[in-house]
């Protein structure tokens, strides 16, 4: 099977271009791959698709073999591939997910897209539509009680569930105690992409996040999303921000008339392969 391994802000995954090859098997194809000691390596497992309602459409599958429904830094590398590797000569194309159709827009340098900005969609802020177990329309600076402390979380789906819990300083906390605390937290009946954010100033803040599936990841782009969106609701950065995560920067523009949120950002192709995946 011939692959490409691409990263958004180091965010990495591996691509698969499904008009040509044939996977059977994805959510123990992404566990046996995403290995980095015995396989590929990645946090995950993208799959490229034709699709009778956009140009193209994803399936996406977490390190340990869960199906995820959508991942910004993900749809920012199918753009790049697409038009790289001539599957479209558009620089304006949709894009199928389980969250649904996402509009990119490519910029194109030399030849090459090197960014691209995602119409991400409407945040969505109802407990039982993120899903949350709390039966509140927004999910504002609500308390819980995890690992034994009091934190305060703001909830939003952006396709898939996050909460974002304000600290004082990102690059000391313990991420790895944290982390899994959230992700499998009783609030949360699907468990929940958890990030943890440093307000610098209105315009900059410090993002580190633990993603359901995949642990700790240099980058997520709906996470950044709703960290911003959460910044907006409790009125701690303007709503367009630079948000600084390990792997890089994420530009993210949150319209609040349209209720819509925009995020630019990189695409890096690292190299293409082939591997055997028979048993």
């Amino acid at each position: 099977m011939k692959f490409t391994k691409m990263h958004g802000c180091g965010n990495d995954y591996i691509y698969v271009n499904c008009f040509e090859e044939t996977v059977h098997h994805p959510r123990e194809l992404a566990i046996r791959l995403s290995d980095r000691h015995f396989g590929i390596g990645s946090d995950g497992l993208i799959l490229i698709y034709p699709s009778d309602k956009a140009d193209f459409r994803m399936a996406m599958y977490n390190m340990d073999g869960s199906e995820g429904k959508m991942c910004g830094n993900g749809v920012r590398c199918i753009a790049k591939y697409v038009y790289d590797h001539h599957l479209t000569d558009k620089t304006h194309i949709t894009l199928e997910t389980l969250a649904g159709i996402k509009y990119l827009d490519l910029s194109v340098e030399n030849g090459k897209v090197a960014n691209v900005t995602v119409d991400m969609g409407k945040p969505v802020f109802r407990g039982k539509d993120i899903p949350v177990n709390i039966d509140k329309d927004l999910i504002i600076n609500e308390p819980i009680q995890a690992d034994g402390s009091l934190w305060h979380m703001t909830c939003v789906s952006m396709g898939n569930p996050h909460a974002v819990v304000f600290v004082e300083d990102t690059e000391h906390m313990d991420i790895w105690n944290m982390g899994p605390v959230f992700e499998k937290h009783p609030m949360f009946p699907e468990h929940v992409n958890t990030e943890f954010v440093q307000v610098l100033d209105r315009k900059n803040i410090n993002m580190r996040v633990w993603e359901r599936g995949s642990g700790e990841t240099l980058a997520c782009g709906t996470g950044a999303c709703a960290s911003v969106v959460a910044c907006v609701l409790n009125d701690k950065t303007d709503n367009e921000v630079t948000v600084h995560l390990l792997g890089g920067d994420l530009f993210i523009k949150y319209d609040q008339d349209e209720n819509t949120v925009f995020m630019t950002g990189p695409a890096v192709e690292v190299f293409s392969g082939e591997i055997d995946i028979a048993e």
